[in-house]
């Protein structure tokens, strides 16, 4: 027995399993398999909460794709087991419906302007709450920064009456004011923060050239700010687009966006998915398209503003 354990301890002093650093090795291997199934569990767990999350989307979607009377003996999940029952008929009764193409129009007219006012007033206040020095700056920063708790329903019925003596009630101009000024405190917040952030020794160096302040924010302090920008262009937009509580109030009756046209489809009697599923998902295009193409900037806005 003893002349066994005396080979066997050669033998694991041979191989190093018996060495401190043979025992630190063997840890390490584990170490490493224990992470790798931990990283391919979170990979899955993402993956599966990614396509739970789209589950609903891509049921509005087969949904939009299903005849009324598909519709009303099931689910879209039917669609599993007969494919075939896809058909794009609701889509061309849909835009050949002159209410919700027209609406599409006046929620970009409205949805543009918001968003690029928003973008070029909040950047001009950011700059010059971040870097001009007047009177009373930083009470008037609170004060903008207080702003952000004012909730959109407060203000309903007072703008109301202001756009109702000047005339902006039921306009598309008013609309478009509602929501810049709105989204006016947010974007100075956010902006003023990014831009505060800027090397004071790069401005200094751009004005010992002879930038002057017009100069200097268009030359230097705008390119800089571009993924805070973009980030805050596409929040701005998605808010604007989505948005139906401020369209029903204040915009044209006559002429809605697509969330109130939308609205003005449903039927007295009848959930009318066959309009709202296609509307719904037509409405939710332009703002992907809009995200996935800023999603790079929007990514570095989001993880610069992380950093700092």
């Amino acid at each position: 027995m003893s002349g066994t354990a005396t080979t066997a301890e050669r033998t694991a002093l041979r191989d190093g399993a018996g060495t401190p650093a043979g025992r630190g090795a063997g840890r390490t291997a584990g170490r490493r398999v224990a992470g790798a199934l931990a990283s391919g569990a979170v990979r899955v767990f993402l993956v599966l909460a990614g396509l739970f999350w789209l589950l609903p989307t891509l049921g509005l979607l087969v949904s939009s794709l299903l005849a009324p009377d598909d519709l009303n003996r099931g689910g879209w999940w039917q669609v599993l087991t007969a494919p075939a029952r896809l058909t794009t008929a609701n889509y061309q009764r849909l835009l050949a419906d002159d209410a919700i193409t027209g609406s599409l129009l006046n929620t970009v007219a409205i949805a543009v302007p918001a968003t690029l006012l928003v973008l070029l007033l909040g950047a001009f206040a950011g700059y010059a709450f971040a870097w001009l020095e007047f009177p009373g700056r930083d009470w008037l920063f609170l004060l903008v920064v207080g702003l952000l708790v004012v909730p959109v329903q407060v203000a309903l019925i007072p703008v109301s009456e202001l756009f109702g003596s000047v005339g902006l009630f039921e306009t598309a101009a008013g609309v478009v004011l509602f929501h810049t000024a709105f989204g006016l405190p947010f974007a100075v917040f956010l902006l003023r923060n990014f831009f505060a952030e800027i090397p004071r020794e790069l401005l200094e160096a751009a004005r010992l050239d002879g930038a002057g302040e017009l100069r200097l924010f268009l030359r230097v302090v705008l390119p800089l700010g571009g993924p805070a920008i973009a980030s805050l262009g596409i929040f701005q937009f998605l808010w604007v687009w989505n948005d139906m509580l401020v369209a029903l109030v204040f915009a044209d009756s006559a002429h809605p966006p697509v969330t109130v046209a939308l609205q003005q489809q449903v039927r007295q009697f009848g959930n009318n998915i066959d309009v709202l599923a296609p509307g719904a998902f037509l409405s939710m295009v332009v703002p992907l398209v809009v995200f996935f193409a800023f999603q790079r900037q929007f990514a570095s806005g989001v993880m610069a503003g992380a950093v700092k």
